[in-house]
């Protein structure tokens, strides 16, 4: 839980400082994690983003200060972080439907967005597949790219890493050069606490000898403890309920919680658009004090 409860002060930093530039390094202190890791988990845990949560606070406070109100356009736009009336108004009325202006008349319909409270649930009826391993240290032969979490970048960024290394023959070299034939790993990397820049990697398991490609490199993935889940379905929807079912679920009633310093996606050869394809989660994780 104390976890969950970290998650919960990190909403309630980013809810007073709602008027202020987010300091992303200080809500992920309030959860004990990364930057990057935070941004993860809070969309997992949440379903939307730390910046989507932030703006849509933002245009609902805002509605509420213009509705039926003499406040002037320009002092709501500035005061919820607008550098002009141009972009205020742009998304304002994306997220309202009406312009700033329209919302100062009587009777003006505004949309509302909630503030968030992390909670437990009683869950029930389904089953999650898992092991609990403690595995030596292994060595991986990846390709890499930083990616940042600003402006939610790293959305669009990793699979736009992951079509372009399919088309560039990346991903057919690291298959070949695999120590385990027909397992891809995807690879998280926390990055620098405070910062919003982590490292991504396509990688394989190969020998601590194995020659390294021009353009690769080789790194150590340290000796842990892991939780290892099972997955089946087609991605990425599969996958996306499943990590989703871990941070909610497993983290949130076993004895483990994550240490927040990476974590791998294994993909198998297959048709990833079927029912049945398999792949694999696995996340460093301590035993609860």
């Amino acid at each position: 839980m104390e976890w969950l409860n970290g998650m919960q002060r990190a909403i309630d930093y980013l809810e007073e400082h709602l008027t202020e530039e987010p300091r992303w390094q200080d809500a992920a202190a309030c959860a004990f994690c990364s930057v990057g890791y935070f941004q993860r988990l809070f969309a997992l845990i949440c379903g939307v983003t730390p910046a989507e949560y932030v703006r849509n606070r933002r245009l609902t406070l805002a509605g509420s200060a213009l509705c039926g109100t003499g406040a002037k356009v320009i002092d709501v736009a500035l005061r919820f972080g607008y550098e002009s009336p141009e972009s205020f108004t742009r998304a304002f009325t994306r997220f309202h439907g009406i312009t700033p202006m329209a919302a100062k008349r009587p009777g003006a319909k505004l949309r509302s967005f909630s503030r968030l409270s992390v909670s437990t649930n009683l869950y029930g009826g389904t089953s999650m597949d898992y092991k609990i391993i403690g595995k030596d240290a292994f060595f991986v032969l990846e390709k890499a790219e930083t990616h940042s979490t600003e402006n939610d970048t790293n959305k669009t960024s990793i699979p736009d890493f992951w079509t372009r290394s399919h088309r560039n023959g990346t991903v057919k070299m690291l298959s070949c050069l695999s120590a385990d034939p027909g397992r891809i790993f995807g690879i998280c990397y926390a990055g620098e606490a405070g910062g919003e820049a982590f490292e991504y990697a396509i990688a394989a398991p190969c020998g601590e000898d194995a020659p390294t490609p021009t353009g690769f490199r080789k790194r150590r993935i340290p000796a842990r403890t892991w939780a290892v889940f099972a997955c089946k379905g087609a991605m990425p929807a599969a996958i996306q309920t499943l990590w989703q079912r871990i941070v909610t679920e497993f983290f949130d009633t076993s004895g483990y919680e994550p240490t927040c310093e990476m974590d791998i996606e294994v993909y198998t050869d297959g048709d990833m658009s079927s029912p049945t394809y398999e792949s694999e989660i696995w996340v460093p994780v301590r035993q609860k004090n």
